[in-house]
This record gives structure tokens, C-alpha cells and sequence, in this order.
């Protein structure tokens, strides 16, 4: 198989679809990989590398596209990329449609067949393709609302772990997931209060047997959230309903109770975010503030650590990129239905029951699809 890497192009973002080795990988399993010149900088990787692990590079993103059987990459398609898919080619990327009717439009336009990153599934209902990027998210949220809360930054001035004889902030995490954990791990090693809460009394109970009594668990309820939201310095949205818009949870009379220039860091902004006054931002421009609250709503967090973000995501990735290429798409997603859940789109139809339910689009089940 012919398989395409572009380079990215949404704002700061600077990962990339393969890195070198999962080039090197695919390339000894017989198949041709085209990257385009300078998709590789942003995490250290030359052209020259990606030559001496037999790709070929080529200078434009519109040969990758028209050349490729299968396109590989990181962030969802921008409008320009959907334009150049093709009927009948694989793209094979975090797609995120719930939220984005846009992107939802052009790609069943397209006639492309689309195999979203964040909806391919693992054993036990994990989400194996998710799973790095919301461990680089989840500390990512602590970092950036730390540098949020200084005073230049509109914060309140808090310094998240406090010093002897003065409190430390207060964080609260709303969701006990990959991101809540790597979030709550971060907060607890900067030495801040932090309270997290779930509906899972499960996965609360594993919360509070994984990091002890320094960590205030509590069963999320609406009552709950307006207390703990109201007492927050810090207040971190990680929850995640697969392939869904993310429920609004706080609203903004909730909101209008935090102290000003407090923080919160949507994490689930992705799906369309978890407050009802978050709106999507970028590295470039990643904060606003509503209510006297700094929100910061980057879409891309892991992005801004995209070496670290690549690795993680192709040592994920790898072993399903080989299987669509060694075994062409439609055997590939017949063989493994955790692969199968990641068809979100196929040759004009939506084949994702969640992403159709929130856009009132109709739906054809996958195996209906690939038959």
C-alpha cells in the first residue's frame, strides 16, 4: 500500500502521522510511504532521516494526497485538506465530529473512508489510541493552569503549591478517567489540594486506593459540583463520552460562584468542551476571560510537547496502521472490531451511532457498511 503523511497545518500543532521508525516499520512490511518535506521538524526528524528510512518525500501536501492510498495523520482534516481527499481513500487521524458538522459534511462529501483515532476501541472498553494523548493532556492541564493563575496571566495569583505558612490552591478535577488521573497525579506531585470527582464509585474507590488520603474523592452529583466548583482556584473538565459532544456539566451560574481570576482548563473541549462558556482556542492565542474565570481551551494541548506526543501516539498507532496496510482497509476493520469502531465514515455514510445522534444525521452500522 501507498501511504501519505501531510504536513500538519492546524495552528502550532507539530506532530506528525509517522515518525521515522513507524515509517522504517511499514516499509519492511513491503508498503511505500510518501511524507512531506518538513512534516518531521517539529519533532526533530529531517527529511533526510525520513529518506534514509525509505520514504519518499515530496514538496507539496497535494501530491501526498493525490499519490496516497491511505493518509496518516495526527488532527482532524482543515477545509483545505478536505478538498483534496479523494472516493475510496483511507484517512486515518483523530477526527473529533460531534461537535464539527463542518468536518462531519466534507468528509461523507469526500467519499472517503474515515477511521477516527479517538473511537477505535481496546479490551475492557479502553480506548487505546485516546489513551496517550489524554495521559500528555491530563498533565498538560496542571502545567498550563499553574502559569494560568499567575498574575500576568489574569490569574489570581495563586501559586498552585503554596509555601510553608500559606495555602495552597485548590484543584478540582471533574472526571476520574486517563486525563483526571494524569491530572490529579501532576496537581498532587506540585503539592496542591485536589478533589476529584466521578459517577464510577468504582473507579473512585481504585482513585482513592492508587493515591491515598492526600486526594479527596467525591461522587459526582449536581450538588456536589456546585460546591467543589465554587471552592476552586483550578478547576480542570476531563470528562469523555466516546465519540459524543461532551455533556455541559457546569453551567454558568456555577461558574459565576468561582472567586475571579480563578482557572479552568477544558481538556474535553475536543468533544465540543464540558462548560457552557468554553469555546475552542489555540496556542496562539489559548486564553479568554468570561465570568472572571481564565478559560483556556486549547484544542490541541499536546501539541505545544509534540515530540513526546508523537512517540506516545505512534507507539499506539503502529500496530493498526500495519494491519490496514498489510491487509487493505475493508479486510482489516472485518477482522478486528476494535478497529471497527473506528470507522466514523465510509463512501458517504456516517457510520458512528453517537457522532449521528448528536448531529441528527441518519446512520449505517459499520459491518452493514463494509459489506
Amino acid at each position: 500500500m501507498l501511504l501519505g503523511v501531510p504536513k500538519e497545518i492546524k495552528t502550532h500543532e507539530y506532530r506528525v502521522g509517522l515518525t521515522t521508525g513507524s515509517v522504517l516499520e511499514l516499509v519492511h512490511n513491503g508498503h511505500q510511504v510518501l511524507v512531506q518535506s518538513g512534516a518531521g521538524e517539529g519533532i526533530g526528524q529531517s527529511d533526510d532521516l525520513y529518506r534514509e528510512a525509505g520514504a519518499e518525500v515530496v514538496a507539496s501536501a497535494a501530491e501526498v494526497f493525490e499519490r496516497a492510498e491511505m493518509l496518516v495523520k495526527v488532527k482532524e482534516p482543515q477545509p483545505e485538506e478536505c478538498r483534496m481527499l479523494r472516493k475510496g481513500q483511507v484517512l486515518f487521524t483523530y477526527l473529533h465530529l460531534a461537535p464539527d458538522p463542518g468536518q462531519t459534511k466534507a468528509l461523507l462529501d469526500s467519499g472517503c473512508i474515515a477511521i477516527a483515532y479517538e473511537t477505535v476501541t481496546g479490551p475492557n472498553n479502553s480506548l487505546p489510541l485516546l489513551s496517550p494523548m489524554s495521559e500528555v493532556a491530563g498533565r498538560m492541564s496542571i502545567q498550563a493552569g499553574a502559569h494560568c493563575l499567575e498574575k500576568e496571566q489574569g490569574g489570581s495569583g495563586i501559586l498552585l503549591g503554596g509555601v510553608p505558612g500559606v495555602e495552597a490552591a485548590r484543584v478540582v478535577v471533574i472526571g476520574g478517567g486517563v486525563v483526571g488521573t494524569n491530572a490529579v497525579r501532576m496537581a498532587m506531585g506540585m503539592e496542591a489540594h485536589v478533589t476529584v470527582l466521578d459517577r464510577s464509585l468504582q473507579r473512585l474507590k481504585e482513585l482513592d486506593f492508587q493515591f491515598g488520603c492526600m486526594l479527596n474523592t467525591v461522587y459526582s452529583t449536581r450538588e456536589a459540583l456546585s460546591r467543589y466548583v465554587a471552592g476552586a482556584d483550578l478547576l480542570i473538565g476531563a470528562v469523555l463520552v466516546p465519540g459524543a459532544a461532551a455533556p455541559k456539566l457546569v453551567d454558568r451560574e456555577m461558574l459565576r460562584t468561582m472567586k475571579p481570576g480563578s482557572v479552568l482548563v477544558d481538556v474535553a473541549i475536543d468533544q465540543g468542551g464540558c462548560f457552557a462558556t468554553s469555546r475552542a482556542t489555540t496556542h496562539a492565542n489559548p486564553t479568554y476571560v468570561e465570568e472572571g474565570v481564565v478559560h483556556y481551551c486549547v484544542a490541541n494541548m499536546p501539541g505545544a510537547v509534540a515530540r513526546t506526543s508523537t512517540f506516545a501516539l505512534n507507539n499506539a498507532t503502529l500496530p493498526f496502521t500495519l494491519n490496514l496496510a498489510n491487509k487493505g482497509y475493508r479486510q482489516a476493520l472485518l477482522d478486528d472490531p476494535h478497529l471497527c469502531a473506528g470507522l466514523n465514515v465510509h463512501r458517504g455514510q456516517l457510520t458512528y451511532k453517537a457522532v449521528a445522534d448528536d448531529l441528527g444525521l441518519d446512520y449505517v452500522p459499520a459491518a452493514q457498511a463494509l459489506q
